[in-house]
């Protein structure tokens, strides 16, 4: 038996080609520069190892982190993290094929995506995921699969852009039926999220930039609202549509880009300083900022809006580096925030981070209409052109429906 999936594949010239041109010709990430293909694979077998299954994936989103490694903007720092060909796809709503343990087959569930100790069957376990971190595995490229941080970065378990894919038992949480498919496949990225505020460490009522209103971004603003004392929120967003969200999603203030420094000077009675050479940036600011759009520019300008000894946290994947003067001269704390992290301290007790999504989605209408459009396997151009562009045309998370 056979199952369709978008393969993502190993080319050089394709990828010189999208880091060189893709860019400024955005439509060639789709055409001759994509390495990405329509495959007709077998349909995968669960390892004879206790804890796996198959999953049937019924939405899964594509991320900014897989735009990026398309398009070839992808750090070669991640090249031995992975094994290709893989099929991308880590934000996944699914239904168990197996029986997985506790879970009988036909389980609706979403999935953590790191394949940490327990999917490789590390015994003893790294220290991180003794202490429930599993974010921070160390054991990412090896036991009993091939190399892979993530689930859709890993050869053998493929990823949601597919009509089948494995899954290991320590991955999966049940989807109570409150939640619709549409607001689930959010839920990692919603876990993700949820970990940034944490890593933020805002102090009660203190001030916080988030750079950047796109899913991550605002998913980020929810967390902060639901999971921290923050005071003042002032968003940086570069489109309209984005903007409108953040105001609904509980911003204090949505700002342009170009107007958030001086809009924060005057919040924070800051002063505002233009060097000779390049952007602005201020003595006093906000407590912390949280960069959501991998960019080089996004990160410059949180570091430039950060009070001395503030924190600035990376949630959205580094595409490109930053100034770091500012860190240097104003002891400014950096600090990242990478997947959904594990278990963590939510509501003063330790609490696996997925869950905490999960209940807090039931709570939130917002995440059910983030999702904007959905494309089958076969319509993969179209889906990944929507998606380079999802926030030019008022589109938030555009997911694939593999089994339509």
């Amino acid at each position: 038996m056979t199952t369709l999936a978008v393969e993502y594949f190993r080319s050089v010239p394709r990828y010189v080609g999208a880091r060189t041109v893709g860019g400024r010709l955005p439509g060639l990430l789709t055409g001759p520069l994509a390495p990405l293909r329509l495959a007709t694979l077998p349909d995968p077998e669960p390892p004879e190892r206790p804890g796996w299954a198959r999953l049937k994936p019924l939405l899964a989103g594509i991320c900014g982190s897989d735009l990026a490694t398309i398009a070839g903007r992808s750090s070669l720092y991640f090249s031995p993290l992975v094994s290709v060909p893989f099929v991308p796809g880590h934000e996944v709503v699914g239904e168990l094929q197996d029986d997985c343990e506790d879970l009988p087959a036909g389980t609706r569930v979403v999935l953590s995506s790191v394949l940490a100790c327990a999917a490789r069957g590390q015994d003893p376990v790294c220290d991180n995921c003794a202490t429930g971190l599993t974010g921070r595995c160390d054991r990412v490229t090896v036991g009993h699969l091939k190399p892979g941080l993530q689930t859709g970065f890993c050869a053998e378990t493929r990823g949601g852009w597919s009509r089948s894919m494995l899954a290991h038992r320590s991955q999966l949480f049940p989807v109570p039926e409150v939640l619709s498919d549409r607001a689930a496949v959010l839920v990692e990225p919603f876990a993700c999220a949820i970990h940034a505020a944490l890593r933020a460490r805002v102090p009660d009522g203190g001030s916080v930039l988030v750079v950047g209103a796109g899913t991550v971004g605002l998913l980020t603003l929810v967390a902060l609202r639901l999971f921290t004392n923050a005071g003042r929120v002032t968003v940086a967003a570069k489109h309209a549509a984005q903007r409108a969200a953040a105001a609904m999603a509980g911003a204090d203030l949505v700002v342009r880009p170009e107007h958030a420094l001086k809009a924060i000077r005057r919040d924070a009675r800051a002063v505002k300083l233009t060097p000779e050479r390049g952007g602005e940036f201020l003595l006093g600011g906000v407590d912390v900022a949280i960069e959501c759009t991998g960019s080089g520019r996004g990160l410059d300008q949180a570091l430039r809006a950060v009070r001395a000894g503030g924190r600035v946290v990376l949630s959205g994947m580094p595409e490109g580096g930053g100034d770091l003067a500012p860190l240097w001269f104003r002891e400014l704390e950096l600090v990242g925030a990478y997947t959904a992290g594990g278990v963590e301290e939510i509501g003063g007790r330790p609490r696996s981070t997925f869950e905490a999504a999960i209940e807090a989605a039931a709570t939130v209408p917002m995440l059910e209409r983030l999702v904007g459009a959905t494309y089958p396997l076969d319509r993969w151009r179209d889906a990944i052109d929507h998606a380079m562009s999802a926030g030019a045309l008022g589109t938030f998370k555009v997911t694939f429906a593999p089994q339509r």
